[in-house]
């Protein structure tokens, strides 16, 4: 296969205004307003700019109409694909001035991730950190060693992070066991094929410990986008050092808190209120009475500071910190308290001066990390410990969690059970999934003060979920309310695999036009293997068989062969071997550029969800190779992602990325797939075979309405 290489755009400054992802959604559109000779003119462009992303907030089509008349007298004049760019930043530009900052930031959702696009500024400082922090913990690695120590004042970090390898190394060591190392390659001189799967691998496996990476493709990292390569950089230390604020890994924060209700608010609570909820604790304790809200101006001064580490650490305190006659010479005796605890330096006096959230988050975290000056209350712990779910609804909470985070909604999930339950989360889902579904005129936005507008949010949920189909016997939107976790995560699971179904049917509907079922699905992976030469097979989704992994290793040498590396594939009879073997698993799948979310122990306990979600990931992977390399239609990942149709022009062929997360795939077997009846009358889809009793929403007893 030939390596990709992404949209291209000669202007570099032009090109940097754009990750590859919005340059494929962007140039889908231009290519869609061809006229009968194949050209784009001037006037073909109103109706395609008013549909891109902030300007139909902004702007009328005949509003864009006479700002593109200002410009050019003849509206017939041909256009290419770089002045399209060029007038597009333009009418952005003028609709941020007639809007103001603030309403632009609302207009316009790519403006809003992590992976900022036109603005491109990154800070020297959060650079030297992020160097300093991999310097420390990839310095001995034994691939990267002969790279590190990097220097922060030179580029550097970006030429070591454009083949993908560092990247997915410091993912691992945020949530050790995400990639399997197996699966990244590290030769020398990597071809940029070798280079996209490695970003591929990145970003999926980004995506699985929660980086939100929705306006970021594998081609931005290849070409190592400073402001995209550390924001995703940020993201993962962020994640690394946030691991243990949570009661699962530190039980002692139940301390905190002075009943079971607020230990309730306290599992709701993302990392970040955790920490700062944990420092005003201790900050209590000093005696300090301002409340820290945040880690930028409130911590400015360094008077919280001060007093946090004279409460931790007061072997090493002074008085002289809080008698210091200016906040930078504070800061100066903060840091040099700090580092007598063996606390790494991810702030200097500046940035504590200056109020840098990223670096102070970072340094609160790595003090609580280092001395976190909580009790170890038997008693207390047991309760918190309680609190906490088993490992299988531990698994599908986190499972579902990370799905819904990377959709691309505006709202972010921290813990499903108390997210969800105002409704407004799963209106935006649906809403996604199944463009137009929702009512927005009838839904409330939290914050919600009256509980019954939660009740209306969760009964609208709970009707377009009948509307498409769902198995709610006797479930009404209080039990969302309630945050019922049984009806909760069988509510999710249906919704998951309607949007896995509705995918492979969008892509497949432009060749045949039929419905996709569980049984489809089994049937493909089936044929797949079988028209490979190989011999092993699974009867069902739940099949036993399937623990050893290797049905999945040869269904992905099928659809890809270069793919498996069998030399290191274990003959899985043993606990040890089958996770060695799953977990090799799901990094080559998110190699290819599946997006999932599965973990080892869901393979090796053949859990009978994740295995459809895994092998109908790889389905649809296929698939859309298929349809990809036919040239008679592509996919704009946009729409698949939002369920609308997915094919488009011969013209946007170029704008395809080997490894994107719509490279998830179905495949040439489908032909070969017996033909069900369900695919052929077009009914709805039944449940998995056997399906688990949780996969159905229902209960005996109708709730008590609000």
């Amino acid at each position: 296969m030939s390596g990709y290489a992404g949209v291209v755009v000669s202007d570099p400054w032009l090109h940097s205004q754009f990750t590859q992802v919005e340059l494929r959604g962007i140039k889908s559109k231009f290519l869609s307003a061809r006229n009968q000779s194949g050209k784009v003119t001037i006037g073909d462009l109103p109706p395609v700019m008013v549909k891109l992303k902030g300007l139909s907030e902004m702007f009328t089509e005949a509003q864009i109409k006479t700002i593109l008349g200002e410009s050019s007298s003849d509206m017939n004049a041909e256009i290419d694909f770089e002045s399209f760019l060029r007038a597009y930043l333009n009418l952005l530009a003028r609709g941020t001035a007639k809007l103001g900052g603030p309403k632009l930031k609302n207009s316009v959702s790519f403006l809003k991730t992590s992976t900022t696009t036109l603005r491109h500024t990154i800070s020297e400082s959060e650079k030297a950190s992020y160097v300093s922090h991999i310097n420390s913990f990839l310095g001995e690695d034994p691939f990267l060693k002969k790279y590190l120590p990097l220097d922060p004042s030179t580029n550097s970090l970006f030429d070591l992070a454009k083949d993908g390898v560092l990247l997915c190394k410091l993912i691992n060591v945020a949530v050790p066991g995400t990639i399997d190392e197996r699966a990244i390659n590290t030769k020398g001189d990597l071809n940029p094929w070798e280079r996209n799967e490695n970003h591929t691998l990145c970003l999926n496996s980004a995506k699985a410990i929660g980086c939100t990476v929705v306006n970021i493709g594998a081609q931005d990292l290849v070409e190592a986008r400073p402001h995209l390569v550390m924001g995703l950089i940020s993201q993962i230390i962020k994640i690394q050092l946030l691991a243990n604020l949570n009661l699962r890994k530190t039980p002692q924060l139940v301390e905190l808190v002075d009943d079971s209700k607020d230990v309730e608010e306290l599992l709701g609570l993302p990392p970040e209120k955790v920490l700062l909820k944990w420092m005003n604790f201790q900050l209590k304790k000093a005696g300090y009475k301002k409340e820290v809200t945040n880690f930028s101006s409130d911590l400015k001064d360094g008077e919280a500071y001060a007093n946090l580490l004279n409460v931790l650490a007061p072997e090493h305190g002074s008085a002289n910190t809080l008698d210091a006659k200016n906040p930078t010479e504070r800061a100066n005796l903060i840091i040099e308290h700090a580092e007598k605890m063996d606390c790494k330096r991810y702030v200097t006096p500046k940035d504590i001066v200056e109020g840098s959230a990223n670096l102070n988050l970072a340094f609160v975290a790595q003090i609580f990390q280092q001395r976190n000056g909580l009790s170890v209350d038997t008693q207390k712990i047991s309760f918190a410990e309680m609190m906490t779910d088993d490992a299988q609804t531990s698994r599908e909470e986190r499972c579902f969690r990370l799905w819904i985070n990377s959709l691309g909604i505006d709202s972010y999930v921290n813990n499903v059970f108390e997210d969800i339950r105002a409704g407004w989360v799963l209106l935006e889902v649906l809403d996604k999934v199944s463009p137009g579904s929702v009512n927005w005129k009838q839904a409330s936005k939290p914050p919600i003060k009256m509980p019954f507008r939660k009740v209306e949010n969760c009964n609208q949920v709970i009707r377009i979920g009948k509307e498409l189909n769902f198995s709610l016997v006797n479930v009404a939107g209080n039990d969302i309310v309630q945050g019922n976790k049984k009806l909760i995560l069988a509510f999710l699971w249906q919704l998951m695999r309607f949007t896995m179904l509705r995918l492979l049917k969008n892509l497949r509907s432009h060749s045949r036009g039929k419905e996709i079922t569980d049984n489809d699905i089994l049937s493909w992976a089936n044929n797949k293997v079988k028209s490979s030469g190989r011999t092993s097979r699974m009867d069902s989704f739940k099949d036993k068989n399937l623990s050893n992994g290797i049905f999945f290793l040869e269904l992905l040498t099928a659809v890809e062969p270069r793919v498996v590396n069998w030399s290191v594939v274990t003959k899985g009879e043993t606990d040890e071997d089958k996770k060695l073997n799953a977990t090799y698993i799901i990094s080559v799948a998110r190699k290819l550029g599946c997006s999932i979310f599965l973990l080892p122990e869901d393979i090796m306990e053949v859990n009978q969800k994740m295995i459809l979600t895994l092998t109908a990931s790889i389905m649809y992977w296929s698939l859309l190779q298929k349809t990809r390399d036919s040239g008679s239609a592509t996919i704009d990942e946009n729409k698949v992602a939002d369920g609308s149709p997915a094919a488009s022009t011969d013209g946007e062929k170029d704008t395809m990325s080997a490894g994107r997360l719509s490279n998830l795939s179905i495949d040439d077997s489908l032909s070969d797939t017996a033909a069900s009846p369900h695919v052929e009358t077009g009914e709805t889809s039944p449940p998995v075979e056997n399906e688990e009793p949780s996969t159905e929403v229902e209960k005996d007893n109708p709730p008590d309405k609000e």
